[in-house]
């Protein structure tokens, strides 16, 4: 749960604003998706070593 203190003089938007960073930067959505289901271990790393191939393969064609 995030905890934001109001500061002086701040508005609602900009608390808003702060709140949705913050919610952002420690990826709540994203570990919430992530336990909802098991994945094994090996198709985690089968998945990370296909991202990589895809992200070198991107950057080469580039050159």
């Amino acid at each position: 749960m995030l905890i934001l203190d109001r500061k002086d003089g701040e508005t609602i938007d900009r608390l808003l604003k702060r709140y949705k960073r913050k919610h952002r930067e420690v990826q709540t959505t994203k570990r919430l998706r992530k336990a909802k289901f098991f994945t094994k271990p090996s198709v985690t790393r089968r998945e990370e070593i296909l991202k990589a191939k895809y992200i070198t393969e991107k950057y080469r064609s580039v050159d």
